[in-house]
């Protein structure tokens, strides 16, 4: 049992890292929080869904469709609402939280319900490691998983659009001077979040059946590990996710299953009450700004 929960847990910790990903991304470069990022990732797996099923398009067109259409409607959102409403916080967290509600349920409303929405796996099969059985397709997300973090670091630092990232994430003013647009490099951060909210959708979707409620499970998720890691904060995201993911494990392994999400509010709660700023935070603590 204690060799499946590290294998699992390890395996969680990596599914929660690119779960959060996109958020932290979003965050860092532009400031804004998006609330509608669960919806995003709920709309990437239902768009495969339907491209693959109801249009019939070959699994690689229907995935890539999928990431193209989600990352058009991240840039959409921030050019036809965010930019109105850019630098005042709490608009900016009802407005996008308002868009993610308003797709999730259009979802719902729709009648996309049911165990039938559910995305192939990619490797079908399973391993065996000294007694525990590790599907493929798990296996799989680890290991891209490990691309995906080693290809945003070498994007940022050695591409100019990531350089522009990083420019507006350190000093904005600084970077308009040198000719750099913040709005649309926040567009494109806007755009690049939800992309990476749809390749995670598009990952880890297989494992289960595609679900409205999902969407609200991923914002949690995707919030607990950039607030307990720290806003903005890369390696802080990868710390707190192996912290709340094997949380997570201990507490389905040991207890029940559908304590699982009582981890991530609990986590919230504790990193707000101790060290408001998170593990690895830039934020001022609240004894530094009185």
């Amino acid at each position: 049992m204690l060799l499946g929960t590290l294998i699992y847990g390890f395996i969680n910790s990596v599914i929660l890292a690119l779960v959060a990903l996109g958020f932290n991304l979003t965050f860092g470069i532009s400031g804004v929080a998006n609330f509608a990022y669960g919806a995003f990732y709920i709309f990437a797996g239902y768009g495969a869904w339907i491209l693959l099923n109801t249009l019939k398009l070959p699994y690689v067109l229907a995935i890539f469709g999928a990431l193209v259409i989600t990352m058009i409607l991240g840039a959409l959102m921030y050019r036809v609402v965010l930019l109105r409403v850019r630098g005042m916080a709490i608009s900016e967290v009802i407005a996008t939280f308002g868009i993610g509600l308003a797709i999730l349920e259009t979802f719902r409303y729709l009648g996309f319900v049911g165990f039938e929405y559910n995305l192939p796996v990619f490797i079908d099969g399973s391993l065996e490691i000294r007694g525990v059985f590790v599907d493929y397709q798990r296996l799989f997300i680890v290991g891209l998983g490990c691309v995906i973090a080693l290809f945003l670091w070498l994007f940022t630092h050695y591409t100019k659009i990531g350089l522009a990232f990083r420019g507006i994430a350190q000093e904005e003013r600084t970077a308009l001077s040198l000719g750099i647009n913040s709005d649309w490099v926040a567009t494109l951060s806007v755009a690049f979040g939800a992309g990476l909210s749809a390749l995670a959708a598009i990952l880890i979707l297989p494992l289960g059946t595609i679900s409205v409620e999902g969407g609200y499970d991923v914002l949690i998720n995707a919030l607990a590990v950039c607030i307990v890691g720290g806003l903005g904060s890369t390696v802080g995201v990868f710390v707190a996710s192996f912290l709340i993911g094997y949380a997570q494990m201990i507490t389905s392994t040991y207890l029940e299953p559908h304590w699982i999400m009582i981890v991530s509010l609990v986590a919230i709660l504790a990193i707000l009450a101790l060290k408001p700023s998170g593990l690895f935070g830039s934020q001022k603590e609240l004894e530094e700004r009185i």
